[in-house]
């Protein structure tokens, strides 16, 4: 009976504990952590590390990732150019991983009060200005608007002698110079920049899915190449560049020989607001080696055109190209000669308003001196449309095998059938 009645006693102790326990554990339970975003009220000089997720950073001096370092900014991340004065640059002599998402991009921006129609073309900050020993440079989901600002005798890129290395240049959004390096640009917009859009001189290159638009206010390209540089340059839509969307030459005497595959890119208004007539859509110099294919040229001042002096590699390729001009003079313009370079399987018309490409929301009819880009446009091609199912597959791109940078494999995107950097929806 005695050892009944403390098994009893025991098993009841053990509940009780047990019941105790529970309720301190109900009262003792943490309250779910919240994170708050960082914001950072003045960043100047050297910077390294990681800037966290959905913080603010305002930049208000110059900065620098040194050499054998790099700074990777999180989704959501701003990084806010806040000193009109300065105009600061960012000079990346170590990497950059700049790594946002679709749904929480990075941003290189100014105040919103400052995005005026007197700043559309930037000029408040300068840009993002890689040295010779900058490995790793990659931006996906990423937004940089408003820059372009001209160098000085005191800007760091002019004291480190990068870029132009001079005083009195618009500096571009990216520039890249490290021809053993690797540059990755995916799924990013640039926007309201002053000249040239990315001016590279070297490294393993994939450009793709990417939006450019309003840059240029008297000169620059969307995307400039020189020798150095091997890469493949897909999907993007490039709207009313001042002069080329893209700029493909070998000039500079870097070893490799520039080359360039650059397929199903929409070329949109290229070149009408050049002051003089140098390209107009895509250009070819200096024995550049360019493959292109299934590219859209909608209302472009020229078609693809080449430096009669000094040409294209003769191993170049140029295949199934669609042309669209609204006006008798955009159709005159694109017809093939010495200088407007003839592809295999081209779409062409030597009439006016013929070969609509049914894009889903664009009016064709917008004045091309136009470079303010309406975001509801919608470049996606109607079902009829000429440019599906007359695109060419069977090629050979860089890239496809990828890319490897700080541990992650970055592809180019298959080529599609269709022309252009959409097909239907």
């Amino acid at each position: 009976m005695y050892e009944f009645k403390m098994k009893n006693l025991l098993a009841f102790a053990s509940l009780a504990l047990f019941t105790l326990a529970g309720c301190d554990s109900d009262k003792s339970e943490p309250t779910p952590s919240v994170e708050i975003p960082v914001v950072q009220e003045s960043v100047s000089g050297e910077v390294s590390g990681t800037w966290t997720k959905g913080g603010t950073y305002k930049i208000t001096g110059h900065i620098q990732i040194p050499e054998g370092k790099s700074l990777t900014i999180q989704e959501g991340v701003t990084v806010l150019f806040s000193d009109s004065v300065i105009k600061p640059e960012v000079v990346v002599k170590g990497n950059l991983y700049s790594l946002g998402t679709a749904e929480a991009p990075v941003k290189f921006t100014v105040p919103d009060s400052w995005k005026t129609a007197k700043n559309q073309f930037g000029n408040l900050w300068g840009g993002l200005i890689a040295g010779p020993k900058s490995s790793e440079f990659v931006l996906t989901n990423t937004i940089l608007e408003y820059g372009g600002a001209v160098t000085t005798e005191e800007s760091p890129s002019v004291k480190a002698g990068l870029y132009k290395a001079a005083a009195g240049e618009h500096v571009p959004v990216l520039y890249y110079p490290n021809v053993s390096g690797k540059l990755i640009v995916t799924n990013s917009t640039i926007r309201n920049f002053n000249e040239d859009g990315f001016y590279i001189e070297g490294g393993q290159v994939i450009i793709a899915n990417n939006y450019f638009y309003t840059t240029g206010v008297s000169g620059g390209d969307a995307i400039n190449i020189k020798s150095g540089v091997q890469a493949d340059v897909a999907f993007n839509v490039v709207y009313s560049p001042n002069t080329n969307a893209l700029k493909l030459s070998n000039s500079g005497d870097r070893t490799p020989q520039a080359y360039v595959v650059g397929y199903n890119n929409t070329i949109i208004n290229a070149g009408w607001r050049r002051p003089t007539t140098k390209g107009g859509s895509i250009w070819l110099e200096k024995s550049v080696r360019a493959d292109l294919y299934n590219n859209l040229l909608a209302n472009d001042r020229y078609g693809i055109k080449r430096d009669k002096g000094a040409p294209e590699d003769s191993r170049s390729v140029i295949s199934n190209t669609f042309y669209y001009g609204h006006n008798q003079t955009t159709a005159d313009q694109f017809q093939p000669s010495d200088e407007i370079v003839k592809g295999v399987n081209d779409i062409i018309s030597a009439k006016a308003a013929e070969n609509d490409p049914k894009f889903v929301s664009y009016p064709l009819t917008t004045d091309m001196q136009n470079a303010t880009f309406n975001t509801s446009w919608d470049f996606h091609l109607q079902a009829g449309s000429p440019a599906l199912a007359k695109g060419k597959t069977d090629f050979t791109r860089l890239f496809a095998n990828g890319i490897v940078v700080n541990g992650i494999t970055y592809k180019s995107p298959a080529p599609a059938s269709f022309i252009g950097a959409f097909g239907t929806k």
